[in-house]
């Protein structure tokens, strides 16, 4: 590992992240549904990352680490290996900055997902991800071609990328007059929950967060009980497809179960319901990864009445198909 990967990111290395993709990354906005606050009773506000360029709040992270890599090392490239979001934003990143891009993506990822990466310009490598290891593959293209390598979750710039929705989260309820009382984010590696949890601690620290995960994918969850990373016992059966890491993120870890610590998760099914209902009630396209801190709310996971409440809607990039069940169920 870079010794760079081993830095812990500061609130000031997310202010010079919001600096730098600013005019780049769009400013996704914070959404208000009276009918979700009358469901929930409470004021829920909801940052629609599913806008976000690619689609996902991983190009934040994504461009905040490639325009970081110096000028005489951009010619050799970026390598990524991502189920599809994070694959997106390092790829739209790379064509943005004029590098190229390989990313390693598992076989069953979403179809949309690996043939947008492709249309990006991105050479794509396929992987099984039960018996295949993705960093490994990784590891040889970058030793092969000179490679940067661009985490999906565990560099302190892809970590402050991602915080900068903590930013804007912050920054647009305070334009209301609010401050959030809870926050609930999906986890997978944990690079944004550790960076909007950091972003958001350090301007309101009395925010209280939760992270949220599939069941029986709950590595983050279990890995806050025990006071280490945990593992989960497979790599699919899920069809929160973007949230199958592993383990926690040897970076990410300490920040998040030292600012959150705490977390829920949420079924398939619930899962499914959620991304119904962002369809049928708020208009918007979220992938069940995405989908899942709103999926804890709906079911009633968390004591929410009467509180300022923030949920990430961190990607929008389903299968058609699989959307058109979910939404018809």
């Amino acid at each position: 590992m870079n010794i760079e990967t081993r830095l812990v990111p500061t609130f000031a290395d997310i202010e010079a992240a919001a600096r730098r993709v600013h005019g780049v990354a769009v400013r996704t906005p914070l959404i208000n549904s009276p009918a979700l606050d009358d469901r929930l009773g409470a004021h829920v506000f909801l940052k629609a990352e599913t806008l976000q360029r690619m689609g996902s709040f991983k190009f934040r992270g994504a461009y905040n680490k490639c325009s970081s890599i110096p000028q005489e090392k951009r010619a050799a490239g970026v390598v990524a290996y991502s189920s599809g979001n994070h694959a997106q934003g390092v790829a739209a990143a790379a064509k943005l900055l004029g590098m190229p891009a390989v990313i390693v993506m598992p076989a069953d990822a979403p179809r949309p997902k690996r043939e947008r990466t492709a249309a990006l310009g991105a050479e794509v490598v396929l992987y099984d991800r039960d018996t295949e290891d993705r960093a490994g593959i990784a590891k040889k293209i970058m030793q092969d071609r000179g490679a940067t390598l661009v985490p999906p979750f565990d560099d302190p710039f892809i970590i402050a990328g991602q915080g900068t929705a903590g930013l804007e989260i912050v920054d647009d309820l305070a334009k209301l007059g609010l401050k959030p009382d809870l926050a609930v984010i999906g986890a997978s590696g944990g690079g944004l929950a550790a960076g909007i949890s950091l972003a958001m601690k350090t301007r309101v620290p009395e925010t209280v967060f939760y992270t949220a995960e599939p069941e029986d994918f709950d590595d983050t969850l279990r890995s806050f009980k025990s006071g280490q990373r945990e593992t989960n016992a497979r790599m699919s059966g899920t069809i929160c497809d973007a949230l199958m890491t592993e383990r926690p993120g040897e970076l990410t870890f300490p920040i998040t179960s030292k600012l959150i610590g705490q977390g829920v998760t949420a079924s398939d099914a619930e899962v499914g319901k959620a991304v119904a209902y962002a369809f049928h009630e708020l208009k918007l396209v979220v992938e069940p990864g995405g989908a899942i801190g709103l999926a804890a709310l709906l079911a009633g996971k968390l004591d929410v009445k009467g509180k300022v409440v923030v949920g990430v809607l961190s990607g929008g990039n389903i299968d058609p198909e699989l959307f058109c069940r979910l939404i018809a169920d």
